[in-house]
């Protein structure tokens, strides 16, 4: 017998840690969009470390990104220096394709980089990070890739294994092209992936300056002269996107990511992030769920042995929420049915999901933390035969 699958959830042991009277029985978070007004047509803000959604907005849209796309060509980069492939001081020769295009003369933003001159990499992060230097990204790209198109495919790569569903990119710099484009989901996300993957090059997110050939820029990001404790990350800017900007900011230990496209000023770009990122960080409360390793349910293996697995969700399972909202939370564990052996201990098996009333706010992975091997022909046709008993339950 082959069961058709179905989306399933199983029991859970939550309550006693949410001091809810009930829960349903039974990463990266979905969307919880607390109420909140913004000027913004797309507006994100994401807790960074647990992933909660604090305020959703259009974040699935897909628009075009501006000089928000230098942050995925500084993820490629940055991948780069990690495994090892790249040093800081290697040395990128400018072409006259890159001082032509992303140069002076092309009226855009640059480091001025001197053509057929060489540049170490450490400069040019800085040049693209801190003056959005669209000559800087190309001569990353020629270098890295050759052409600035086959580094696009490399950055649609590296895209699709952070987990980006919305994005497609086409350029190192962003400059408008109508095949390129994000969802500001997909940049909270990325932004996450820099801030926890690349901490020793997420500092060159908050510089506040940086000269090249003998001129000095300002970092465009606004939030890092307001007193919010921002630190990064990026602006941008075109006449199809409107303003944008990819913000962070620490407070108390709880770092914030915020997310705005679609603006009709700067001003108004800055007032808008700032006001969000001050309500994020006032408006909710932190709670434990689970600890690190802590058993947070048992889902059924069909035909297995033995006939359920434990899940946890390997680190502590922690979630925000808006003051006031703790008799609102209910839970579930959901999976895919049925779940084939063999599964091994530490398979993702499942996800924890979280409501806050209504609306989704978290899903967490959860691992096996047990093995369960093929069972005998009797489990088999045991489980069998309790799908086809229970089948027209609802589930």
């Amino acid at each position: 017998m082959n069961p058709v699958p179905l989306y399933r959830s199983f029991r859970i042991s939550l309550i006693c840690l949410l001091a809810v009277a009930a829960l349903a029985a039974a990463g990266w978070t979905q969307t919880f969009a607390q109420r909140f007004d913004t000027s913004a047509p797309q507006a994100m803000l994401m807790d960074a470390d647990t992933g909660t959604i604090l305020l959703a907005k259009e974040i699935d849209a897909k628009i075009p990104p501006a000089s928000l796309a230098k942050l995925m060509t500084m993820e490629v980069v940055f991948n780069r220096l990690k495994e090892g492939s790249l040093t800081l001081t290697d040395k990128f020769f400018v072409s006259e394709n890159a001082w032509r295009k992303g140069g002076a003369n092309s009226g855009g933003s640059t480091m001025f980089a001197k053509l057929n001159s060489e540049i170490e990499l450490e400069n040019l992060i800085k040049g693209v990070i801190v003056q959005s230097a669209n000559d800087g990204c190309i001569v990353i790209a020629e270098g890295l890739a050759g052409t600035e198109e086959t580094f696009a495919d490399l950055m649609n790569e590296r895209a699709r294994r952070i987990g980006l569903k919305n994005s497609h990119f086409t350029n190192s710099t962003g400059l408008p092209d109508e095949n390129q484009y994000v969802s500001i989901g997909d940049l909270a996300r990325l932004a996450q992936h820099i801030i926890r993957e690349y901490p020793e090059y997420y500092r060159y997110y908050s510089l506040p300056e940086f000269e090249w050939n003998g001129i000095n820029q300002r970092n465009r990001n606004p939030l890092l002269g307001m007193s919010i404790n921002a630190d990064g990350m990026k602006t941008g800017y075109t006449e199809a996107s409107g303003y944008a900007i990819v913000g962070s900011a620490v407070r108390e230990g709880q770092r914030l990511i915020t997310v705005l496209s679609g603006m009709t000023s700067a001003k108004e770009r800055a007032e808008e992030a700032r006001k969000i990122l001050d309500w994020g960080f006032r408006a909710f409360e932190r709670l434990n769920l689970f600890d690190a390793e802590a058993k947070v349910g048992e889902i059924p293996i069909y035909g297995g042995k033995p006939g359920s697995v434990e899940v946890t969700g390997g680190d502590s399972i922690e979630i925000y929420l808006p003051v006031g909202n703790r008799d609102r939370l209910r839970a579930r564990i959901a999976y895919d049915y049925p779940v084939m052996p063999p599964v091994k201990k530490g398979d993702r098996v499942a996800t924890l999901k979280v409501w806050i009333g209504d609306d989704l706010s978290q899903e967490t992975p959860l691992y096996a933390m047990q093995d369960s091997a093929q069972g005998g022909i009797m489990q088999q046709a045991t489980d069998a035969l309790t799908e086809l008993l229970t089948s027209w339950i609802p589930r």
